[in-house]
């Protein structure tokens, strides 16, 4: 995934025509490609489906079909697929949803323009995006459903085999780490940290870093 926002394709999804429109400019005239909006859910499938977005920009309380439905009915059908909720609901029930729904991240519409722009940019990149006080939830969430998961069996045979330079990415995804902070600390770029995450996600067959979190956490790795 590019990070020039001129070559990352967005669509807006938002039932109201005001906020959807604002969004859509704001996006436009910071150089991102803006390919559709919708403003319901099966509108917003068909649309995505017809032009295959890189960053679909989601709110929650859509007619005709939930947002968190339209979440589950792309993510994964679409390869590529990220999606950033953006909503006016702070409730922990609708940001943990949300993310078992699939969304990369979760933005409050309280957030500010640049905060947006920046966002959108970042789930691009396949980086999780949530307002302050929002990923420690996802995170305590996922280590609790960690704390009695399916069995695993990481050695069995057929089992993904990853590189010792991917798990060592992995272990520091799992601990919060962003790709600037992972490159850091482990001296290689920040586009070859975007590789090795890539390359995981696609040996473990998971969609998106949200889910390569929980991967992580079930197996330890984030106290590795």
């Amino acid at each position: 995934m590019t990070d020039e926002p001129g070559q990352i394709r967005v669509m807006v999804v938002d039932d109201h025509p005001m906020w959807r429109d604002a969004v859509a400019r704001d996006l436009a005239a910071a150089g991102y490609s803006v390919v559709a909006t919708a403003g319901d859910g099966p509108q917003a499938v068909r649309r995505a489906r017809a032009t295959a977005p890189d960053v679909l920009v989601l709110d929650l309380n859509l007619p005709g079909l939930p947002g968190v439905e339209v979440c589950k009915e792309l993510v994964g059908s679409l390869p590529g697929l990220r999606v950033l909720v953006l909503s006016a609901s702070g409730e922990h029930a609708d940001v943990l949803e949300a993310v078992k729904s699939g969304a990369t991240g979760y933005l409050l519409k309280s957030a500010g323009a640049q905060e947006l722009l920046d966002a959108v940019g970042r789930t691009a990149a396949g980086e999780p995006v949530f307002t302050p006080g929002l990923a420690g939830l996802v995170l305590g969430e996922y280590r609790r459903l960690a704390s009695d998961p399916e069995p695993a069996a990481p050695d069995e045979p057929g089992a993904p085999r990853l590189t010792d330079r991917e798990t060592e990415v992995l272990r520091l995804v799992a601990k919060g780490l962003s790709y600037k902070q992972i490159a850091e600390r482990l001296v290689i770029s920040h586009r070859t940290v975007q590789n090795h995450v890539q390359n995981t996600l696609g040996k473990l067959q998971l969609h998106n870093r949200v889910e390569l979190v929980r991967y992580a956490i079930e197996r330890g790795l984030d106290d590795a």
